[in-house]
Formats: structure tokens, C-alpha cells, sequence
């Protein structure tokens, strides 16, 4: 029968309904989740299609047990996103017959034995790219790479270390994630590994490992000593008795440069690996398999090699009845019945993952190519498969608590708010793990349940005080999963929930939104502005549940306030000193250590700073996250990255504003040093491989030369070179002429000489052109549109005009927006610029290149 499809904005207005009338919820939802072949059809009217498609598989699964749920028992659950959400994974997956995808979020990846050669480093670049491009986020660890300057059996003579490995898979997730695609990385290493300090300072040069997310492992040992002030013994191989090589540092040393790099650019984050280990159900079995290695991107959840989790998070809001009143109670009775039914959920889930890999597996067998190439990918599934079902791990998880908090009357970050939340935990986690005991006695325990290796577990142990029925119960059943909690973020999930995100605090209760003045046009341009253009008006939107509130205390929500009313207004609501930018940080951090107790996996949690606050703060912060239990932190000061954590305070922005002389002209350099500074960008004109060298002065676009790379004419550098210096140089009869310098890994110059010499004239013309433009400062994204519009002759040099773009995009600041250009997904002129990237404000969709 052929399926029924929808025109986009019959899809769009049916979920502008669903959502009432949130514009943003609605578009999301058709852009991300709907369901869609790959010609772009639609096949889903509103969430509510959605709903019935998830509910209706879950309930083909639960059949094959003994009391199965109903589907619409299921979509009862799902309906409005009001109680259960499943992650973008699932949403997107489940019943989904045009998409050969797996349900998992996250994967970690990592090879038995020695892994320290570049077979097996190469393999491991491969099986990032398989899953990534199967939706799914993986991380890995390097600790295994032997540090720089170690002795190699090859041409190389020595090691190169860590970080050129970080930049390898970063570019492959850079690649990977094109067109919206996702493409999540996480990359960690132990502080005990020699490099760790060169790992750390990775990020720290512009433009490097700009596709993975970084974090250190940091162990109990090496806390302690820094807090002291003393020695500390790197070594490898990290877990050697008999290590090839050892460095004795000062750990305090070592620490300040985390936190200063924390404070300065948001990372590393660091995860606290002895309570990670110490914590870890699965590491019970850690000879059977499930040692973990490292964690997935957003960190929540810690996993051995080729072990993967599915996510789903409850609506606590929804447990609040009289929500914003006198009267308000949480409804602890049903969260306990529906908790149990989402691990049920989740348990099911996972059969449909496995069915899922095996239609995989079966694709990679269809695939035109030779099993030499498909091999790897194959195998690569196999180990998933045999790991997913063996454990059986889940990922039931939370989300708008800080509306919970609220709606309860409580102030985020008080201690009568972070004890309520722990009861909460507490009662989500022994509802949680008494659903899996349970369903080990209908349908069996996971393969290798073992209660003996589980017995001295610190989680296990809190269980069993809380509730020794539970625990008798698992000794004599089993447990159905091997792991079953984590709070993970829930990015644009929270949209449509129209709710606050995990255990994060509500960003703001009052902001703006900007629309086109324009009365034909509907569409809202989701903004926080403090600048208003001629051809945009601004007005209040309010965080839902902020409205909510409004409404039960009798207050006009259709009513335009003065900035002075709204002020007073949120001053007298339960969101008042309660936003990211009002909580006490160090009460968050505890809160966050008090809660861990109760989640078996991770919390995927930041704590956000104002700009002004001192490395200092951000060190109390780190140590006190240790102290309290947490098992990672990472913390965001604004502006410490762009497009990460950007204040909306207006009154901030202006008084910063006021310091400065807008109509003074940028500063401009006429007279060109001798000597600059120079990327090295490389990128093909049709077929032909060609190079771009981008002098800098201060780190901004000051020049650029372009030239082929071949064996002759062109200009032969080792694919290594990235960096380095432009000179000028006069002849004795007064011509000029640019050298390229660069400094090979042994620390030997070679200078390639007359950069002008080797280009074609036309393309030198060209290059002369936006090389002036950009000594005059003109803005990069202005140059980029300046160069696209150039209407050149032949095929060649428009081909080349486009690699000169790609080279620039790289120093346009994250943020800025592309005006005048519209999303390809959702039509609208939200695109901004990120590591070079477009990316859509309104649905997420990115393009690069």
C-alpha cells in the first residue's frame, strides 16, 4: 500500500497546532524528526504520527514477553512528549523503514591488546566513520599511543605523540557531519600518559581539533598530589608495572594549565576516572568485555569498546500537580509506575537496536563492493551486536528539572531544592532497577549477571540499604540490564517538550525573539538581539512554563510590559535568582555530586560563568566537583568559546558597548611586514590539488597566495605543513618577492622561494585583488561575499574562486550571522557561521565547504 505524504507545510502547520502555535517546537520537529526517505518526502503530519509509529514497534517487541504493554498504553506515555521522551535516535529510527540507522546515541570504540601502530590507528579512524555516519556519536581513548619522541620501527625513527592523531579524527568527524549529518566526537586521555599535557593544550591553537570534544581522565592520585603540591609519576604504558618510560612532573603544575585552559577556552573537561571506575556496574565484568575506556560526546555515558546506549528521558514537570501553587505536590506514586515502564520501554528498545544492526549487517552484505573493503565495517557490527545483547545496556534519563524545582515553589540551588532532587533520583533509581529485576524474571537476566561480582559495588550497595527486598530479589532473578540510568542533555527534545533540559537550571524566563516587520511574513526568526534593524521589530517571548506561572497568578500573558514590569514580575516568580547566570555555582556542582549517587552511568552536566569571574573560581569548582562524587565536569565562562555560551543580559552588553568608539575605522597595517605569520589551506580546482597560503597579521586574514601542488612548476610541501611564515624579500634590483618558511618536525627550515613566480597571472591578479581588500579590513564574511560574486570567464578560475572561499570561512568569528543567505532545509535567513560551517538557528541543519 502506498504510504500518504505531506507537503511541508502541511506537516508544518498540522505541528504548529500540536505545539500550540510554538513556531520553533514546530519546525524542529518536521525539519529532525519526521519521518522522511531520501528524496525528502514526508510521511508524518504531526508528532502524533510519530507517537503511533514508536508505540505501535514497542508493542510488536513486548508481545514476544509475558504481559505485554499496548500500544496504546505506549502512546498514552508518549503523547505531547508529556511523560516519556525518547532521544533524537530513537525518535527518529524506530519503525523507521526509509533509514538504515542504529537507535544508539553513542558508541565507544577501541581495540584488544596492543593498539599503538597505524594499522590499528587507522582502523579505529575507520570505525569512527562507519557509526558517525550512521547517526551516531562515538568516543575513544588515546592513552594507548606511545608519547612523542618514543622510538618507532619505521622510516620515522620516532614517535609524533598524541596530537596528530586528535587532528586526524577530528577531520574525520569534520567530514563526516557535512550536510547536517550527525558527527559527535569525544576524545580523552589518561593525565597519567606522558602527552597528556600537549593533549591539553591541543585546543588552544585556533583552528585545530575543531571536531571532537576533549577530556581528561584524571585519577584520585593525581587530584590529590595537585592539591598538595607534589611530585607525580607519568608513565607508559599507563597501567604497566614495568612502563617503557616514566616522567615525574609536578601535578599542581599541570592542574593550574587544566584550569586555565578551562577558563579560557571551555576546555578540556575533566572526568574523575577512579569514581567513574570505582561507581561502574559493567566494570564488575570488566574481564568479560565491559571494561570502560572512555565515554560517549556529551560524556554521561562512560563505555567499554563497542558497547553502545540507547536514551530516553521522563518529564518531570509533569509529576507536579497544582504545579506554581501553595498546593503543589509531586505525584511519587505515578513516577514510579511510569519509571517502570520506561525501563520496560527502554529494554525493548533495545531489541529493535539489534533488529536495526542486523538489517545493517545485511545491507554491508548487499553492498556492491569487495568484502576487502567491507570487511571492517562488517566485523565492526558484529562486535556491536554481540556487546549490545549481552548486556543489554539502557540509558532512562530525566529532563526538565529545573521547571520541576520551580513549579514545586523551591529555588534552584537551594538545599531544600538539591534534597527534594535526590529523593527524586533516588526514587527514580530503585523504581528503575526494580522494573529490570523484574523483567529478568519474565524474560531473563543479562547473559553474564553475576550477583557475586556485583556484591561490593558502592550503587549496588545503596540499593540494597534502600530497599533489601530489591536486592534479595536481584540475587535470586538477575537483573535484565547491565546498566540503566544516565542524565543526558536533551538538546531540541527540550524544545518540543517545551521544557529545560536535564538537571540544568532554566536559562532565561523572559527573552526576545525578533521578527520581519513585514505583516505577510509569518515567519518568527528565533534571535536574541539587542540591535534591532529597520526591517525587524522585537518583542517578549516567555519560557513556557515562565507563562504558566504567569497564568495561575492571574497575570495578562497578551499584555506588552514595560522592561520595568517585567523585571518585577520575574523578581516575585519561582525563577528569580534561579536562571544558569543566578544559581550558586558551587551549590550546582554539589547538587550534581549528590545526585550522581543515584545515576549509575553519568551526568552530562556544565556549570556556566559570567566572563568576569577568575581562574580561581573555576579551580574551587573542579576540586569541589571531585570532593562531592561527580564523575565529570565541564564548565563554560561566557565567551570563553564563541557561539558556546553567549550572555543576553542587554544592559551587559551595552555598558561594554559604551567603551567602545564604533565609528572610528578598523585599524589598518598599510605597510606589510617583513615576516607574517601563514596557514597553510589546501583544497582542489577541479581535480588538480592546490594549496593557499593565508599570511596573518595578528591573527587575522592580512593575504593570500594560491598555487598548484605538484612535482614541477607547483609547490611540493609535505601534507604535514600547516603553518607557517610568509617573508618579503627585495631583490638588489628593487623587485619583491614572497618566500613560503616552514619548520619541519626535527626543527629544520626550508624555504620555498617566489611564491608570485608560480602562479598563473590570472589567478596572481585575482589573489592581489582580495589580498588588498583584506589588508583593509574589510569584514571576512563581507570578503567571502565579495569573491562569490565575482563573475569570472572560465570554468577553472571560478572553480579555484570557490577554494579561495573555503579557505577564508575558517576566521570568520563564530557567530556571525550570513545575511542575505537562507537555510536549504527550512527556507529561513537564520544561518550563522561556526568553525567555518553555516549552521540554522531555526532547525539545526549545518553545511560546510
Amino acid at each position: 500500500m502506498k504510504k500518504v505524504t505531506y507537503s511541508y507545510d502541511e506537516a508544518f502547520n498540522a505541528s504548529l497546532d500540536y505545539f500550540g502555535g510554538d513556531e520553533l517546537a514546530a519546525r524542529v520537529w518536521v525539519n529532525k524528526y519526521a519521518m522522511k526517505d531520501s528524496f525528502g518526502n514526508i510521511y508524518e503530519k504531526s508528532p502524533e504520527d510519530m507517537h503511533r509509529r514508536i508505540a505501535n514497534e514497542i508493542a510488536r517487541i513486548e508481545k514476544k514477553y509475558n504481559n505485554p504493554v499496548s500500544a496504546q498504553e505506549v502512546f498514552e506515555l508518549l503523547d505531547h512528549f508529556r511523560y516519556i521522551v525518547p532521544a533524537g535516535s530513537p525518535m527518529t529510527g524506530i519503525g523507521n523503514e526509509f533509514q538504515v540507522a542504529s537507535l544508539s546515541n553513542c558508541f565507544v570504540v577501541g581495540l584488544d591488546g596492543d593498539a599503538d601502530s597505524y594499522g590499528a590507528i587507522m582502523r579505529i579512524d575507520e570505525e569512527q566513520v562507519q557509526l558517525m555516519k550512521r547517526r551516531g556519536g562515538v568516543g575513544h581513548d588515546l592513552s594507548h599511543i606511545r608519547p612523542k619522541g618514543s622510538p618507532v620501527n619505521n622510516s620515522a625513527l620516532t614517535s609524533t605523540g598524541l596530537v596528530p592523531f586528535m587532528e586526524r579524527f577530528s577531520n574525520s568527524t569534520r567530514e563526516v557531519a557535512q550536510d547536517g549529518r550527525r558527527g559527535a566526537l569525544m576524545l580523552s586521555v589518561s593525565i597519567k600518559h606522558p602527552d597528556s599535557e600537549a593533549f591539553i593544550d591541543a585546543k588552544m591553537t585556533e583552528g585545530k581539533v575543531t571536531g571532537a570534544n576533549v577530556s581528561v581522565r584524571i585519577d584520585d592520585e593525581f587530584m590529590e598530589c595537585a592539591i598538595a603540591d607534589k611530585e607525580y609519576v607519568q608513565q607508559f604504558p599507563i597501567d604497566s608495572k614495568k612502563p617503557a618510560f616514566e616522567k615525574t612532573i609536578r601535578a599542581k603544575e599541570l592542574w593550574e594549565k587544566i584550569v586555565h585552559n578551562a577558563w579560557k577556552s571551555a576546555e578540556p573537561g575533566v572526568l574523575f576516572w577512579d569514581t567513574i571506575i570505582r561507581e561502574s556496574i559493567p566494570d564488575c565484568y570488566a574481564d568479560l568485555g565491559f571494561r570502560t575506556i572512555s565515554t560517549n560526546p556529551c560524556g554521561e555515558i562512560p563505555l567499554c569498546p563497542y558497547d553502545s546506549c540507547r536514551l530516553l528521558s521522563i518529564n518531570l514537570y509533569s509529576y507536579v500537580v497544582n504545579p506554581f501553587t501553595k498546593d503543589a505536590y509531586f505525584d511519587y506514586d505515578k513516577f514510579r509506575k511510569h519509571v517502570a515502564l520506561a525501563q520496560r520501554l527502554m529494554d525493548d528498545i533495545v531489541d529493535l537496536e539489534l533488529e536495526k544492526i542486523e538489517r545493517i549487517m545485511e545491507k554491508i552484505k548487499a553492498d556492491p563492493q569487495s568484502q576487502e573493503v567491507k570487511g571492517a565495517e562488517y566485523h565492526l557490527w558484529e562486535k556491536i551486536y554481540a556487546k549490545s545483547g549481552k548486556g543489554r545496556r539502557t540509558g532512562v534519563g530525566i529532563t526538565a528539572e529545573g521547571d520541576m524545582i520551580a513549579a514545586m515553589g523551591l529555588c534552584y540551588g537551594t538545599q531544600e531544592a538539591t534534597d527534594f532532587s535526590v529523593n527524586v533520583h533516588k526514587t527514580l533509581a530503585l523504581a528503575a532497577y526494580g522494573s529490570s529485576v523484574q523483567m529478568a524474571k519474565e524474560r531473563g537476566a543479562f547473559e553474564i549477571f553475576d550477583a557475586k561480582r556485583e556484591m561490593k559495588n558502592p550503587f549496588i550497595l545503596r540499593l540494597k540499604k534502600e530497599d533489601p527486598q530489591l536486592y534479595d530479589d536481584m540475587v535470586k532473578y538477575g537483573r535484565r540490564n547491565i546498566a540503566c540510568l544516565t542524565i543526558a542533555p536533551t538538546g531540541t527534545t527540550s524544545l518540543m517538550t517545551q521544557t529545560t533540559s536535564g538537571i540544568e537550571p532554566v536559562f532565561l524566563p523572559v527573552y526576545k525573539r525578533r521578527r520581519k516587520v513585514n505583516p505577510n511574513d509569518t515567519n518568527v526568526h528565533v534571535d536574541f538581539v539587542d540591535e534591532v534593524g529597520d526591517s525587524f521589530e522585537e518583542y517578549i517571548v516567555y519560557h513556557p512554563k515562565f507563562l504558566e506561572w504567569m497564568k495561575v497568578n492571574g497575570l495578562d500573558t497578551e499584555k506588552r510590559y514595560t522592561q520595568e514590569e517585567i523585571d518585577e514580575i520575574v523578581a516575585k516568580s519561582p525563577y528569580n535568582k534561579a536562571t544558569a547566570n543566578d544559581v550558586d555555582w558551587l551549590m550546582k556542582v554539589r547538587m550534581q555530586g549528590a545526585v550522581q549517587k543515584w545515576v549509575d552511568h553519568s551526568i552530562s552536566v556544565t556549570v556556566n560563568l559570567p566572563n568576569d569571574v577568575d581562574e580561581e573560581l573555576v579551580n574551587r569548582l573542579y576540586v569541589e566537583a571531585w570532593k562531592t562524587g561527580c564523575k565529570g565536569c565541564t564548565i563554560y565562562r561566557d565567551g570563553s568559546r564563541s557561539g558556546v555560551m553567549i550572555s543576553m543580559d542587554k544592559k551587559k552588553k551595552k555598558e561594554a558597548a559604551g567603551d567602545l568608539q564604533p565609528c572610528l575605522p578598523p585599524e589598518v597595517t598599510e605597510v606589510r611586514p617583513q615576516v607574517l605569520e601563514c596557514d597553510v589551506v589546501r583544497f582542489q580546482n577541479n581535480k588538480e590539488k592546490w594549496v593557499a597560503f593565508v599570511g596573518l597579521l595578528n591573527g587575522y586574514p592580512y593575504e593570500i597566495f594560491t598555487g598548484l601542488q605538484d612535482d614541477e612548476e607547483g609547490i611540493v610541501l609535505p601534507k604535514t605543513v600547516v603553518k607557517g611564515k610568509i617573508i618579503k624579500n627585495t631583490s638588489e634590483e628593487g623587485r619583491s618577492r614572497y618566500d613560503f618558511q616552514f619548520e619541519n618536525k626535527r626543527g629544520y627550515k626550508t624555504t620555498v622561494e617566489g611564491l608570485s613566480e608560480k602562479f598563473n597571472p590570472e589567478y596572481w591578479n585575482y589573489a592581489k585583488l582580495i589580498s588588498g581588500v583584506l589588508r583593509y579590513r574589510m569584514p571576512i564574511d563581507h570578503v567571502i561575499k565579495l569573491v562569490g560574486s565575482l563573475q569570472l570567464k572560465s570554468e577553472s578560475i571560478n572553480t579555484w574562486k570557490n577554494g579561495v572561499e573555503r579557505a577564508l570561512k575558517k576566521y570568520i568569528v563564530d557567530g556571525t550571522e550570513a545575511k542575505g543567505q537562507k537555510c536549504p532545509s527550512c527556507g529561513h535567513e537564520t544561518l550563522v557561521y561556526q568553525e567555518g560551517c553555516l549552521i540554522c538557528k531555526s532547525c539545526g541543519a549545518s553545511r560546510c565547504g
